[in-house]
């Protein structure tokens, strides 16, 4: 018999942060895939390519928020590689020591906060609305 109440899923949730993870991993192996599309990029965008097919046609459209917080993870880890920088920064190794110029984190890092922060933001925002139109759709709720 049916409950009468019109959730998405077995949780009571409008959206699972599963298919959020999901998109969050496909915008981190296309991010990735484009900044090496030279080498083992292809390969990474035509995965991301893939998935992404395989998501719009199974998942909930509003879990696409995910994507912008997956290209912030890659945007983060260059601002966590340049994190002694900006400059030249020498380091000792057995035997010598290696120096690398390394540039300002502070851009990199907005810019992943940013992205990660929208993405999250306009997941919960929209999770929030779903749910809220759910409930209210279902007479006596």
């Amino acid at each position: 018999m049916v409950d009468g109440k019109a959730t998405a899923g077995p949780s009571g949730r409008a959206t699972g942060w599963g298919w959020f993870l999901g998109w969050l991993a496909l915008g981190a192996c296309a991010a990735v895939g484009l900044a090496a599309v030279v080498t083992a990029g292809l390969l990474l965008v035509l995965l991301a390519a893939a998935s992404a097919a395989l998501l719009l046609w199974k998942g909930p459209r509003n879990a696409a928020a995910g994507l912008p917080s997956g290209i912030a993870l890659p945007v983060l880890y260059v601002a966590y590689l340049n994190r002694s920088g900006p400059g030249t920064v020498c380091r000792t190794v057995p035997g010598g020591q290696t120096c690398t110029d390394e540039y300002t984190p502070i851009p990199f890092l907005i810019v992943g906060v940013l992205l990660l922060c929208a993405g999250f933001l306009t997941f919960t925002t929209l999770n929030r609305r779903r749910a809220k139109r759910l409930t209210s759709a279902v007479p006596g709720a």
